[in-house]
């Protein structure tokens, strides 16, 4: 195997273990899982869940340092984001009369998941 591709391989392996830990985290704080990993219009949201009357489209960040995490959801990612959300959204009519809003949890070892409500606006036009 070649090194690029190890290296590819761990990178997802970790996505995917900071996901599931996202996932449990939101769990204890009493959210319940809609989807994971959902693909649609080019753009992919990592979970979907829901609390209440709110659905959140949760983007999960990695990262070595916090700060990182912080930094990396960009303006083009955000885009991506939203046209998922919508096209999730066309998908289930059920949903249309709740909240939606796009949140981030934030994985870096050693630290406890940062959950941030509300990380940005969903481009909803």
């Amino acid at each position: 195997m070649s090194i690029g591709l190890e290296r590819r391989r761990a990178t997802y392996l970790r996505g995917h273990a900071a996901e599931r830990r996202a996932l449990l985290f939101l769990m204890l704080k009493g959210y319940r899982p809609l989807a994971r990993r959902y693909s649609a219009a080019g753009g992919e949201i990592d979970l979907i869940v829901k609390r209440g009357q709110t659905i959140a489209f949760v983007e999960v960040k990695a990262r070595a340092a916090m700060d990182d995490a912080l930094t990396a959801i960009t303006p083009a990612k955000r885009r991506r984001f939203s046209r998922a959300a919508r096209a999730w959204l066309s998908r289930n009519p059920w949903a249309g009369g709740l909240t939606w809003r796009a949140d981030a949890v934030f994985i870096a070892p050693g630290r406890w998941p940062q959950h941030l409500v509300a990380a940005f606006e969903l481009e909803m036009g």
